[in-house]
């Protein structure tokens, strides 16, 4: 590497111990977490791995910049900081975030230290403070464009915070308050103590037949699925995020949500100037329609729509804005076909995953034996709502009409419905 351990240790804590000697002061407390670390590194033998090799080539290199502008030496500073977090040891991971704390102290709108910061955090399992860290690298981003996969990244972390939640609340005792803790420990403890978690609760139970063990089970592999692999932008869902059924709870908790009705009749009245219905319909937070909207509805924030088999869809094109977009249907290929043949860019900023695919048949989702077969667009969606049980409102707006529910849909909605209004055409169930 050109010096041995003992000549840059020597000049690392030279330059720590005299502040550098240029009209901006080196970075002190970097250059004594690099000392230190290079002191520990030289009791364990020689470094013969590329990643640390390249962490104590960057150190000399920052060593050499204190004797330069102060431009030069924070670039080398945070590349010192990058090098130390891809080296990925523990070591290594808290060097960078010390770098990265220094170096956001010395220029606290910066993107680069925000973001360092941020990532050496995440890797030590702080996931509360990574998401802050991201979220300070996000607001001082010009062009959000540029920083997507800090926005996938903080949503994963908010989606394991999200399922962690809602499994405590599925555990009896203290094991709902100890998951909990497990959102900022590291990845392979809360991976052990989620698993064990699990098995306590299945066991009591007597098995996988509780509805809500099963749906412990779910959330223990959605955990792990996002602990082990982050969320992945698909470059053909025409720019839109991918959104699990964690999310969608997320998207709904404490608002008021309405679904209303797709016939003709609805979307002249709500339409017309003064309309009472228009108003009501605006009073909500979430408007949600279903299939073929019509062009007279004011406006949509979630759109659901159902394919047939292998058929081809034939209604309108998904060209409507709408905030969320759910596609169910049964083959996973067609579904996956149908998405990318049929989602148009800058329509949707969020859409349905594969988990969302096709939620009344899946008791891993919503936990019941009851199966529904060729439900309507209409009654998927709002099972699917109701099950999540997190919107502080939710009424369906049209429904009484002739067609919109098939009589075993009409049912299970009359069964649990706590209010009726015919003249707003308005029913509520929670």
């Amino acid at each position: 590497m050109g010096q041995t351990f003992t000549g840059l240790l020597k000049s690392v804590r030279a330059r720590a111990g005299q502040g550098g000697g240029t009209a901006r002061p080196a970075p002190t407390a970097a250059l004594r977490l690099c000392g230190d670390y290079l002191a520990g590194l030289a009791t364990g033998g020689p470094v013969d791995d590329a990643p640390r090799t390249r962490l104590v080539a960057a150190i000399g290199g920052l060593t050499r910049a204190c004797g330069t502008d102060g431009d030069d030496l924070f670039d080398v500073l945070l590349l010192t900081g990058r090098r130390a977090l891809e080296a990925g040891g523990e070591a290594e991971t808290r060097l960078a975030l010390g770098i990265a704390v220094e170096a956001t102290e010395l220029r606290p709108r910066s993107k680069g230290a925000w973001r360092l910061r941020g990532g050496a955090l995440d890797a030590l399992g702080r996931r509360d403070e990574a998401v802050e860290s991201y979220e300070r690298h996000l607001t001082l981003q010009q062009n959000p464009r540029s920083a997507d996969d800090i926005a996938r990244r903080i949503a994963t972390l908010k989606d394991l915070r999200a399922c962690l939640d809602e499994a405590a609340g599925l555990l009896p005792g203290e094991d709902g308050p100890r998951l909990r803790t497990l959102h900022n420990a590291p990845a392979g403890q809360a991976r052990t103590d989620f698993a064990e978690a699990v098995r306590r609760r299945t066991a009591a139970a007597g098995g996988m037949h509780d509805p809500e063990v099963r749906r412990l089970a779910a959330l223990y592999a959605a955990h792990r699925r996002l602990l082990d692999r982050d969320r992945l932008a698909d470059p053909l869902l025409g720019g839109a995020e991918p959104l699990g059924a964690t999310a969608l709870r997320r998207l709904v908790a404490g608002r008021s949500v309405c679904l209303v009705a797709g016939a003709p009749r609805i979307a002249d009245e709500e339409r017309a100037p003064g309309s009472p219905l228009g108003k009501l319909i605006d009073a909500y937070d979430l408007v949600v329609r279903c299939d073929s909207v019509p062009s007279a509805a004011r406006r949509t924030d979630l759109h659901a729509v159902t394919l047939r088999g292998d058929t081809p869809w034939t209604g309108p094109a998904w060209d409507r804005p709408a905030g969320t977009r759910l596609v169910f249907g049964d083959s996973l290929s067609h579904w996956r076909r149908s998405l990318r043949a049929r989602l148009v860019a800058g329509a949707q900023d969020h859409i349905g995953d594969a988990s969302l695919r096709h939620p009344l048949d899946d008791p891993a989702l919503l936990g019941e034996g009851e199966r529904w077969p060729r439900a309507g667009t209409a009654f998927t969606v709002l099972r699917l709502l109701d099950f999540l049980d997190a919107a502080d409102r939710l009424d369906l707006i049209g429904f009484g009409l002739p067609g919109q529910l098939q009589p075993r849909e009409r049912a299970w909605v009359t069964a649990r419905a706590t209010h009726e209004d015919e003249t707003e055409m308005r029913t509520a169930l929670r």
